[in-house]
């Protein structure tokens, strides 16, 4: 069984966004760079079925600049055979990505696609919802278990009133939660192996998808700033407080 995994280059979870002064955009000056946190679960999740003996190959696709390539060879270093880069210096939105990798799909031909259920950068939750209805494949969102069984794929979701097992027939669309699994780190020797593993470079013109935009980016603004708390001296200073600064009482 071939999983094919999409992966995307976001600002590292640990560092601090910075907003332009013209508040146009983010400043991605200097700043590091990593793989998305849903997707690095998506590609643990292919990887053990991998090493389960339920998957044979596992392909990695990403779309974005040439330097996107490090994502793709880190996830080359966690256990993924084959990487592809659809290089692009234009701005993606859902419906996009969604394009593209469904060509990736039918050139592919992979029996289960992974991929993290939002990205911690533009936070949409689109992606994986728009390219089960471009392929009309089964979709499976916000999986914390996977289990393929035969021709199927069993997946628990989580939903807000507790967890939903569903059954979706192969090929098939999951998208990956927080508790699905806990992504390993690559070792040195893989790192080094990830560097001689095949990475193929395509362009969204020779899959034959228009990079046209629906949407605009008006303006980007920090969060504002909370204010400091205060601390009271008893539970009745508490209430007058809140029922006559707050008014929320």
């Amino acid at each position: 069984m071939k999983v094919l995994v999409a992966v995307k280059r976001v600002i590292d979870y640990n560092v601090k966004v910075r907003v332009k002064p013209d508040n146009s955009d983010v400043d991605l000056t200097n700043v590091k760079m990593a793989m998305n946190p849903f997707c690095e679960i998506a590609v643990e999740e292919a990887v053990r079925l991998k090493e389960k003996g339920v998957a044979t190959e596992v392909v990695v696709v990403s779309i974005g600049p040439k330097v996107a390539q490090e994502q793709i060879r880190t996830a080359l270093a966690l256990g993924a055979d084959r990487g592809i880069l659809i290089e692009t210096e234009e701005k993606l939105e859902s419906l996009t990505v969604a394009k593209l990798l469904k060509a990736v799909v039918e050139k592919e031909q992979p029996q289960l696609v992974l991929m993290g259920k939002q990205t911690i950068d533009s936070d949409n939750n689109q992606t994986g919802q728009m390219l089960g209805a471009l392929t009309n494949m089964a979709q499976g969102t916000f999986a914390s278990e996977v289990a393929v069984d035969g021709d199927k794929v069993n997946v628990t979701r989580e939903i807000d009133g507790g967890l939903r097992t569903v059954a979706l027939k192969l090929p098939a669309i999951v998208t990956t939660d927080l508790r699905l699994n806990e992504p390993r780190y690559a070792s040195l020797p893989n790192i080094m192996k990830a560097k001689r593993k095949p990475l193929d470079v395509t362009t969204p013109a020779d899959l034959g998808v228009a990079m046209t935009s629906t949407l605009s980016l008006v303006k980007v603004t920090p969060p504002a700033e909370r204010q400091a708390g205060i601390k009271v001296g008893s539970v009745e200073e508490l209430v007058e407080k809140l029922k006559n600064e707050a008014k929320v009482l």
